[in-house]
Order: C-alpha cells, then structure tokens, then sequence
C-alpha cells in the first residue's frame, strides 16, 4: 500500500502519534530525522532557507569582475559606466538520486526488529546525509580565486581577506565568512591551544576562529593537506528536487516532512524474496552562485619566499 504522503512532521521518534504505526511510522521517523539533521547543518553553515529547484532548470555559478572608470566627472559631463562582466562559469544539472535497502527476515529473526531495521536505517540515513557533503566538498575544491600563502596561518587570513575582497568589489554584502581546512593541518597549528572544537552530524569546526563563523576540519578525502578554503555564506545555497512534486502521476508515492521536502522514503514489504525494502529518492545541491568567491589557498612556504625575494 503507497505511503501518505505528510505535508508537515516534526515530531521525535518516541512520541510519534498511535495513529502512524509498522511502515508509516519508520517512513514518518526517516524524513523527520533527516529533514531535522539538514535543518540544523544549514543554521551551522549560515545558509538562507533552501531552494526549491524547479523542473527544467539548472545550477549555474557565475564569476564577475568590475571595470572601473574614472570617478573625477566635470560638472554636467555625462558619467561614464563602469563596464561590469559576469560570465557563466559553470553549469550542472541536480541529478535525482535513487537509493534502496532490503532487510531480510533472517536479519530481523536473528537481531531482532529494533537492530535489524532501525540500525541499518540509520546507517542509511548518515550515507545519504554524508553524500551530499561529499560532492559539496569536491565542488568548493573548484573554486577560481586561488593563490599561495607561506603558512597555515596566512592561509586562513589570505582566503577570508580575498573572498571579503571580491564581494566588496561586485558590491555584495558579507555577513559571515565560512572555512573549510585539513583536519591534520589545524591540529598541527592549534597543538595545546584553548581552542573549542565542536562535533555534530559528522561535522567537525571551530566556531568564531581567526574570523571565520565557523571553520571546518574535514580529512584528507575532502581537502588536502597544506590547502584552506574560504566563502561568504552568502554565497552557499542549498537546491533541492521535491520528491512529492510529480513521481505520483508514476504511482510513486513517497513520505517527505515538512514544507522543505529535501528527501522522500517509502518501505515495504516483498513477499517474493522475505524482505523488507527502502527506498530513497532525493535531489540535493549544495551550491555557490559565484565561483570566483570561493577562495581555494594552497600553503607553500617556497613559492611564497620566492616571491618575496622577486620583489625585493
């Protein structure tokens, strides 16, 4: 039987009403969990609320650069424009992504039905979460306002000050500078320092360092050694597909929560092979409007001397 669909849950897992029980409650549980996880990484992040993506179109990130004319007009002289050029610099489709589970009998016979199915639904949970921030992660590696910095330390200060640099000369307001660095690397710089370093949905940061609201710690899989990233928050929007929106013309119903349905989850049983199925559906994109105010600054001690000593 296709899943209702819910307009608006908030409600934690142990108080779920008597009315939603067996499969509806696990769908109710699932998009109400993940939906409160991307609630509180988007306050973390400093993101506005998210973007619904509307069928048909595209991510695009631009970058901009203004010519300046001369500021000094005689009196009645026509002002010249400052030509401003934005150019498109990268586009991409939000890919739908499908993902299902299946939990046997067997599992359910030997763990029981709380290990078996709540514990693999929560590891699915955290993958899917973890994937989104992968390809958010491999795409701010992308970033076009690049340069080099003699430390750790003069990397951080570089990134903000370029990024803050930018904004100011296309004339958009920054309210919070956002990081992204090494784990390794920031534990080598702060070694014993009286530094609070947070943990929550897999994230690890530093709030209100050298700056930044917040600064990032993210292993070598997301960012490499000797490499600092930097960007408004301004600039990070979180896109994303509404699995409610027309799969239902298809017969495919899923359970979503909220006003922002970022995820959509339906179980059920199959009879055929003994298993119990999940399936995910969602289209998510964490994405930056300008690439040229994402600040990637790699740490080289050598090519920072060398410069040095070139303008000396």
């Amino acid at each position: 039987m296709a899943a209702t669909k819910v307009e608006t849950m908030t409600t934690p897992r142990d108080s779920l009403p008597n009315v939603y029980t067996g499969v509806t409650a696990r769908e109710l549980d699932f998009v109400t969990r993940f939906a409160d996880n991307w609630e509180a990484l988007r306050e973390i992040y400093g993101i506005m609320r998210p973007i619904r993506k509307q069928a048909g179109t595209s991510l695009v990130s631009y970058t901009a650069s203004i010519a300046l004319e001369s500021g000094t007009v005689p009196a009645g002289a026509v002002i010249p424009y400052s030509k401003t050029t934005i150019t498109q610099a990268t586009k991409e489709d939000i890919t739908l992504q499908k993902y299902a589970k299946a939990v046997p009998i067997e599992d359910v016979d030997k763990y029981g039905a709380t290990i078996a199915v709540q514990k693999s639904d929560d590891a699915f949970l955290t993958k899917l979460q973890n994937e989104v921030m992968s390809k958010f992660y491999t795409f701010l590696n992308t970033g076009s306002l690049t340069g080099e910095a003699a430390s750790w330390q003069a990397a951080l200060a570089k990134a903000q000050g370029e990024v803050l640099n930018k904004f100011a000369t296309i004339q958009k307001d920054v309210t919070e500078v956002v990081g992204f660095a090494n784990i390794l690397d920031a534990y080598d710089y702060l070694g014993s320092a009286q530094v609070t370093v947070q943990n929550a949905f897999g994230l690890t940061y530093i709030k209100n360092f050298m700056g930044y609201s917040t600064l990032f710690l993210l292993p070598a899989t997301q960012i490499a050694r000797n490499k600092v990233i930097a960007t408004p928050a301004e600039n990070i929007d979180l896109y994303y597909v509404d699995p409610s929106s027309e799969f239902s013309s298809l017969g495919l119903t899923y359970t979503v929560s909220g006003e922002t349905p970022l995820i959509g989850f339906h179980a059920q049983g199959n009879y055929g092979t003994a298993v119990g199925e999940s399936f995910a559906v969602m289209g998510m994109a964490l994405w930056a409007e300008y690439l040229d105010g994402i600040a990637v600054i790699t740490v080289n001690p050598a090519a920072a001397k060398a410069a040095v000593n070139t303008k000396g």
